[in-house]
Order: C-alpha cells, then structure tokens, then sequence
C-alpha cells in the first residue's frame, strides 16, 4: 500500500508548483496509474491512521482532494471523495496540523474548503489564506475569492454540472458561455485595482 510519505514526495516535489494547477493528460495518467488503488482503499476506510497526524493528515487530504480532479478530470468521480477530504481538513485546521506545514503546502489544507459548494466554507478558505499563508497565499487568496464569489451567485459550481449530469439554470448557462471562471476572476482583479488606485 502506498504511504503518506509516498504521496508528499510525489505531489509536493515530483509534481511541484508549476504542474499543481495545470494537470494534463500525462500527468493525469500517471496519478490514475499510481494512486488510483490507494485512493479506492481510503475510500473504504483503509488510511484512517494517517489522520492521526499532520503529514499523514496532508497525504490524505492530497489524495482524496486534488488528485481525484486529476484521475478523473470531467468525470463527477473526482469529487467522489470531497466530503471526506473536507471532514479531514477541518479536524485539521481546528488541531492546528496546517500551521506544523511550512508554504506552499500548507495550501492543500484549505482546498477542500475552496472546493465546497457551501457558502459557510467558501467563506473560512478566504480567511485561511488571508491569515494564515502570509507569504504565498497571495495568488491563492485571489482565487479563493473568485470561487465564494461564484458559490454567492449560483450556490455551485457551474462548470461541474455536465460532470455532475445536473441541468444548467439559464444564468449558469450564460455564465459558462461568457467566460465562466476566467470572466468572475477577470471582474474581481479590476475591482481590487480600482479599490486600490
């Protein structure tokens, strides 16, 4: 069975800041071929120890959170898991393990929460960047708004309805016609110039 250590070694270092949010067919690939079993056994309950810890709390978030979206990319499986990767996060974060976490990393304690359709979440992920990732939250912190802005305006995220096999309403449909992400994000930067000149 693949270990904690396992998944921070790939994720963190082979992966690395520059692949993190770009995936591709490679790379997505190769998660599905190495980290497809151990995410199935933690499914069923097989990594439950690892959440006894800070680093094996991080692996499991990592797996059941980000490399899902990879494995499965347009496919409604990669938000299988979200559930429990936002339970672990949580407990987490109230246990102080994401501070044991130097940045960068320390981000993938609070992506499950920017990946939740619950308002209450988008909320507390914008929070986290803001307070505790002083250093490298920055970019995160942006995005973190664009996702609570778009959870404001339609209560889910849009851009998961075909995955999902959920109807789009027409304001979700405009929306991923006139820009979707890219247009939300595009509308937040200016606002924050403007407010800032």
């Amino acid at each position: 069975m693949v270990n904690p250590e396992e998944i921070l070694e790939f994720w963190l270092n082979e992966v690395g800041p520059s692949r993190w949010y770009g995936g591709g067919e490679e790379l997505d690939t190769e998660i599905r071929n190495r980290f497809e079993d151990v995410l199935n056994e933690a499914k069923g309950g097989a990594c439950g120890l690892w959440l006894t810890y800070p680093i094996g709390t991080l692996a499991f978030i990592i797996l059941t959170d980000q490399l899902p979206r990879n494995m499965y990319r347009d496919n409604g499986q990669a938000f299988d898991t979200d559930r429990s990767a936002r339970a672990a996060s949580k407990i987490a974060i109230t246990r102080d393990w994401d501070l044991k976490i130097p940045e960068p990393a320390r981000q993938f304690f609070y992506m499950p929460l920017l990946h939740s359709e619950n308002l209450i979440d988008q909320d507390r992920a914008v929070r986290l960047f803001c307070t505790r990732m002083p250093d490298t939250g920055e970019a995160n912190l942006l995005h973190a708004k664009v996702h609570r802005e778009i959870i404001r305006r339609f209560g889910r995220f849009p851009y998961r309805n075909a995955a999902l096999g959920r109807d789009n309403t027409q304001p979700e449909q405009e929306f991923l016609e006139n820009g979707s992400y890219g247009s939300v994000l595009e509308e937040i930067k200016s606002k924050e110039a403007a407010s800032a000149a």
